[in-house]
């Protein structure tokens, strides 16, 4: 099993945006060094929730300073963003790691409509912009000169250079926050990353993507190598104790639950802009710390894992620095995953 540091790093003030960038390079080289095989980014604007914002500038840095560890996105707001630049800026990065670039794309945040607004975007075209640019992307990698005509962009590209130094180009997969997203992409043949969810409902959901594959004319063998391919995101705080993870860990979950919907909500009561997302996709369980956070020792953490384990999933993205969690706490936490929780997986071949 695969294991993954999620840099979501939170910043309250904006004065010490700076000091939680710089924190987070030294998380991300320690992960590195400790073994991690993907560090994980994502992309938030606007609100702090995420310090460095720009995932592709970020990944560029950790390109330059990590040796081992694959970098990935979860994921590239695909709607706020050019997809030849953002071809180009990955052929480069793809080129500086010699092929250790996973690129997650999404359509765009769910939830904050002001990640929209703020770079003019329509939030309802969310999904369709991320199909085009998709294709876009996959041909600008593969092709020499091409001309695209679409209903979002109109390109007359020569060739891209550089070209991305894996061929034909670096692993896609896309984020499913439901059900009916995540399907598709079974249907397709296609691995995916999932939120934060309930063991009940990650469960329920990786049964229906086998099911939905083998419907679709996928052979066993074919759904095992997808489920390799998938990842599931946790929160995680590790400690030597119970009482000493629930003591630290417990506050900064909560404290950052509720910081992720500030901005939102203050957005609404002054302009009632907001973006209505159907139940069957509300990640009740992001906010829960019975559902959406495992805490503990190391043991209590090896089982929870090992549930997911159980699953045939290929990785857990793991976020460790949780809200207003210290980044001197959030290391010690990331030390104890990877010491004394990760090496039972890799040994077991779990």
């Amino acid at each position: 099993m695969k294991f993954g540091d999620f840099l979501f790093p939170d910043s309250r003030d904006p004065a010490r945006d700076g000091i939680v960038i710089d924190e987070t390079l030294r998380e991300a080289q320690l992960a590195d060094e400790l073994g991690v095989d993907l560090i994980w980014l994502a992309e938030h604007h606007f609100d702090g929730i995420c310090a460095y914002a720009d995932p592709i500038c970020f990944a560029a840095a950790l390109a330059a300073t990590t040796r081992q560890a694959g970098l990935g996105f979860a994921v590239l707001q695909m709607a706020l963003h050019h997809p030849i630049r953002v071809a180009e800026q990955i052929a480069v990065i793809d080129n500086i790691t010699k092929g250790r670039l996973t690129v997650g794309l999404g359509r765009g945040s769910s939830y904050n409509i002001y990640d929209y607004t703020g770079f003019g975007i329509d939030h309802h075209e969310a999904q369709a912009r991320l199909d085009e640019a998709e294709e876009i992307m996959v041909r600008a990698w593969t092709e020499g000169e091409f001309r695209h005509h679409g209903r979002f962009w109109n390109v007359d590209v020569p060739r891209l250079r550089p070209r991305p130094y894996t061929k034909p180009h670096p692993p896609l997969i896309r984020a499913a926050s439901g059900e009916a997203s995540m399907l598709e992409l079974a249907r397709a043949g296609r691995p995916f990353l999932m939120n934060v969810q309930s063991s009940a409902t990650t469960r329920r959901r990786f049964e229906l993507y086998r099911a939905a594959m083998a419907e679709a004319g996928f052979d066993d063998d074919r759904i095992a190598r997808n489920l390799d391919q998938c990842w599931v995101w946790r929160n995680v705080f590790v400690a030597e104790t119970q009482a000493d993870a629930e003591r630290i860990g417990i506050p900064a979950f909560e404290a950052m639950a509720a910081s992720r919907a500030e901005m939102r909500n203050r957005i609404y009561r002054e302009t009632g802009l907001r973006i209505e997302v159907p139940a069957s996709e509300l990640p009740s369980a992001r906010a829960s710390v019975e559902h959406g956070f495992i805490c503990g020792p190391p043991a209590h953490v090896t089982e929870a894992i090992a549930e997911i384990a159980e699953l045939g999933v290929g990785g857990v993205i793991a976020t460790f620095r949780l809200g207003p969690l210290p980044h001197e706490a959030a290391i010690a936490s990331l030390r104890l995953f990877m010491t004394e929780v990760a090496p039972r997986f890799r040994s077991t071949g779990a």
